[in-house]
């Protein structure tokens, strides 16, 4: 069983076109902060990246937002946070996100989640971290991807067992007893080499 004290959310920092992304984001974040869970993220205030940090600091949680300097100046940094880490790039951003937390979650998002959640899973793949990755799967939003990594594997470019690298859940709320029924890592992170 995995212990997880810190998850980092990957996520748009527009809302989309369902509510139902919203009402997720939500729950999700209503679930961290209840649960004692910090919350690490891109530390936007805009988009679902600001309503899960909302929703996790109105339920008492603690939320770490890593922000790049270009982003912070355009005036989307999320000021009312925990700790607000503004960072030099988009890789340092990356970096700490991986650093400070114990399991990545993908919600709704476009080309930036899309980035993150694929170094997460690829990093996973080249055991330079061994933590959970759960996609959450609202409304079949990640279908096309899931569709594309089996045609990956199907034309010779990954083994099959990549589909191991993440779990899919498609409610927010099961994703904290899917969390805590992994297993325990089977090596340390080697996020030096990150």
């Amino acid at each position: 069983m995995t212990v997880i004290r810190s998850v980092c959310v990957y996520c748009g920092s527009s809302l989309g076109e369902s509510q139902v992304y919203t009402a997720q984001a939500q729950i999700l974040g209503r679930l961290l902060g209840e649960n004692g869970i910090r919350l690490v993220y891109g530390g936007g205030r805009i988009g679902l990246m600001g309503v899960v940090a909302e929703a996790a600091l109105a339920a008492g949680g603690e939320v770490v937002g890593i922000i790049p300097h270009h982003l912070h100046d355009w005036e989307v940094g999320h000021t009312g946070l925990t700790e607000l880490h503004v960072v030099d790039s988009m890789h340092t951003r990356k970096r700490m996100m991986v650093e400070m937390s114990d399991a990545f979650i993908a919600l709704p998002g476009g080309l930036g989640t899309l980035d993150e959640f694929f170094e997460v899973i690829t990093w996973r793949q080249l055991k330079l971290h061994d933590k959970p990755v759960i996609i959450l799967n609202v409304e079949d939003y990640w279908h096309p991807l899931l569709a594309l990594i089996d045609t990956v594997i199907e034309r010779g470019f990954a083994r099959r067992t990549a589909t191991s690298l993440f779990t899919i859940v498609d409610d927010a709320a099961k994703i904290l007893p899917v969390l805590r029924a992994e297993p325990a890592p089977e090596r340390p992170a080697a996020t030096s080499r990150i």
